[in-house]
């Protein structure tokens, strides 16, 4: 069969692949759609491997709330490059992959990489993620958080994909819950701000604690300060760290006169009730990834090259 170009049209805005790669499928395959998909999937696929060893530093965040704010799900997918991350066929990839993760209930990376999506594969949906972006993808890590009737929770997602934090709160009713989704969005918009490491200071690992109290000595001895003090001023270090760096303990940035744990405390005062946070997630893009250096010129010089493909 000879190959149109409505053919070709047709298969690059189904894949998204170059004009020479489908018209290479269609005529690959005589003319067949379905052959001609197979055959682009088997060169997405083929490209996996190239790809294997590239630094997936860049990407973005995706965040699902369900309609009745019991649960929510964080999902980040990465991908080389600035550029590859703000486009919107892989933003829109992301947002498919929270979503199914938000729906399914999938657990872990290895449930999601058994999942099947529509008929196709893992392998096969990231095979022709990859194919369609150019570069590395890969769903790096998911959570979600699900709460009862007496529980809320709400997100947010700060500069554009970079950061993403869900919160959770358990109330006394499903009144007080509803009450305080609004200020739980604001709590969200403040850990993306101000960085929380845990949600509590008992969360806090002791290991962390005793080598910022190493450090404390360290910075005593630099000031000159009696080791006899010493007892009496660490711990008021310490919680200064933990005021720093548990989300409940940190100063609210809406009404800095409160903490965080206050003002929820606040919000469903006002709705006759009571709630305290017992869930913190909050992703970064690339956060703990040794990024490779790569100028902004190559980076364009590779998508332009990418894209005469």
């Amino acid at each position: 069969m000879a190959v149109t170009p409505a053919m070709i049209k047709e298969l690059r805005e189904s894949t998204g692949a170059g004009l020479l790669d489908c018209k290479k499928a269609l005529a690959e395959s005589n003319g067949d759609m379905e052959g001609a998909l197979d055959w682009l999937r088997k060169k997405g696929l083929s490209k996996v491997s190239k790809v294997a060893d590239k630094v997936a530093a860049e990407g973005t965040v995706s965040l699902k709330i369900s309609d009745d704010f019991k649960k929510a799900t964080l999902t980040e997918v990465n991908c080389q490059t600035d550029f590859v991350a703000k486009n919107e066929n892989f933003v829109n990839f992301a947002s498919e992959m929270s979503e199914y993760i938000h729906a399914e209930g999938t657990g872990s990376i290895e449930d999601l990489q058994n999942a099947t999506f529509s008929g196709k594969s893992f392998e096969e949906k990231m095979g022709e993620a990859i194919q369609k972006m150019g570069e590395k993808v890969e769903v790096r890590r998911f959570d979600t958080i699900s709460v009862g009737e007496s529980g809320a929770v709400n997100g947010y997602i700060h500069a554009g994909g970079n950061i993403g934090v869900i919160v959770a709160a358990d109330c006394d009713s499903a009144k007080t819950a509803d009450a305080v989704k609004d200020i739980l969005k604001n709590i969200a918009m403040h850990a993306a701000a101000m960085s929380p490491a845990y949600m509590t200071e008992d969360e806090i690992p002791a290991e962390i604690l005793e080598k910022e109290k190493e450090i404390a000595i360290e910075e005593l001895k630099k000031e000159g300060k009696p080791e006899a003090m010493f007892d009496k001023i660490i711990p008021g270090k310490l919680k200064r760290y933990a005021k720093d760096n548990a989300l409940v303990e940190q100063p609210f940035v809406m009404d800095d006169k409160k903490t965080v744990a206050q003002a929820l405390s606040a919000a469903a005062k006002e709705a006759g009730g009571t709630a305290e946070l017992v869930a913190y997630r909050r992703f970064k893009v690339g956060e703990g990834i040794e990024k490779s250096e790569v100028s902004f010129a190559d980076e364009v010089a590779a998508q332009l090259g990418q894209a005469k493909a």
